[in-house]
């Protein structure tokens, strides 16, 4: 299956992990929750999925790199203890709490979220030392002494011995403890990824017109040539931040996301392509119908690849003006949802000020919340506290009002769905 495939069969299964009877208990047992392996080439976005999963399931995510830990961070630290057992003392070894268990119940803490996903990525490179504690996770969920806990799914991941000289086989006792989903790299399937992140629209171009380079992997005389999920997102990054320093992206530097020479050095020739495409066509006068008819007959006449081409950069000169359609239209989505919230409970509060202030509070609190968790994408929150900050100046645009006075509910509202009012026109 595909990544975007192996992320639903995930969210399925968290949803019927952490579904519960009517007793409050789990309705499969804990004992029964296999942990999920889900196999994968190197960068086809298996973290990534698991920072998305857990946003859209709103529970925590704790996410660690195995192979950088050693045995005691993972099992924990021994120490001296002094026991009794049938009237004789004894010096006993024991173990601190596991890092990795300390940090689940550290996210319990600050996000309140007591349900989450612990990850646990390069699970079978793991060193000589570290590999009976995983097979021991694996088999019994602990690290240890101490037990994962209850309402935190065990998601792993792997790198199929392909693509990693360390690499260790798992055996049957383990593997069928463990639910195994492959994922392969599957360009139509990261493309619906790529334009929720608004990835560079000339990569985007460029992979359309040839797909087979999205993910390679080749052995040569001279080394490893390889492309991977995460170059292209990773240039696409770099080459935003390029363009608005007005600095050159080269072929050099292509080669540093994309490790592949003919591909870079290829797409290094698309990107100056389609800057001549962009002075040649004016695709803002195209937008705006300000245009000769020659041009039209210029691009009827053009070669396909060149005509996808423009089409590509109409789509994203619109896609600027859609984003911002979206942004503004999310925001008053947002403003009409407090609005209509305040305007229920205002009916029946006694202080109509401190009713809206607390409102205000309860949305500052959960997007507290949601941030410590990681639940949020520096974008939306951005947005969120746009909102906020909108929603306390509406506010202090009425201070002047008496609100100690017997102001009827209708008033307030009216007071405060003003600056709404403006925003709309």
């Amino acid at each position: 299956m595909n990544i975007e495939q192996a992320k639903q069969e995930v969210i399925h299964t968290v949803q019927a992990y952490l579904s519960k009877n009517e007793q409050g208990d789990y309705v499969i047992p804990v004992i029964r929750q296999r942990p999920i392996l889900l196999m994968g080439a190197p960068g086809i976005g298996k973290t990534q999925i698991m920072e998305q999963i857990a946003r859209e399931c709103e529970i925590g995510l704790v996410s660690y790199t195995i192979t950088h830990h050693t045995r005691q961070s993972a099992v924990g630290l021994p120490m001296i203890k002094e026991k009794t057992y049938q009237g004789k003392e004894y010096t006993v070894t024991e173990y601190t709490m596991s890092e990795i268990i300390g940090s689940i119940y550290e996210q319990m803490e600050e996000t309140g979220l007591k349900e989450g996903i612990l990850f646990i990525d390069e699970i079978n490179c793991v060193s000589e030392t570290l590999a009976p504690m995983m097979l021991q996770f694996l088999q019994c969920k602990t690290f240890g002494n101490q037990t994962v806990p209850d309402g935190w799914i065990i998601v792993t991941a792997g790198n199929p011995p392909e693509y990693n000289k360390s690499v260790k086989e798992f055996d049957m006792v383990t593997l069928d403890r463990l639910r195994v989903i492959h994922a392969e790299p599957d360009y139509e399937a990261w493309k619906v990824y790529a334009h929720k992140k608004h990835l560079h629209p000339v990569l985007l171009s460029y992979l359309d017109l040839k797909p087979q380079h999205f993910y390679l992997v080749e052995t040569q005389v001279d080394g490893l040539r390889y492309v991977t999920a995460r170059g292209w997102e990773d240039l696409s990054n770099l080459m935003e931040v390029y363009e608005s320093l007005d600095l050159d992206v080269t072929e050099e530097i292509i080669f540093e996301f994309l490790h592949h020479e003919d591909v870079a050095e290829d797409v290094a020739a698309y990107i100056d392509l389609m800057d001549k495409y962009k002075d040649t066509y004016g695709i803002t006068d195209i937008l705006s119908g300000a245009v000769k008819p020659a041009l039209y007959q210029r691009i009827m006449e053009a070669a396909f690849d060149e005509r996808v081409s423009v089409i590509h950069l109409m789509l994203d000169a619109l896609d600027v003006h859609f984003r911002e359609y979206h942004k503004l239209k999310k925001k008053a989505d947002d403003w009409y949802g407090f609005l209509k919230e305040y305007r229920a409970k205002v009916e029946e509060a006694s202080d109509k000020k401190q009713c809206y202030l607390s409102l205000v509070e309860e949305r500052e609190t959960r997007l507290q919340n949601k941030k410590n968790a990681g639940l949020l994408l520096p974008v939306e929150v951005h947005a969120q506290e746009e909102m906020l900050n909108d929603l306390k100046n509406a506010l202090s645009a009425v201070d002047s009002t008496d609100w100690s006075k017997d102001i009827s509910p209708k008033d307030a509202f009216m007071q405060v769905k003003t600056p709404f009012d403006a925003h709309l026109s």
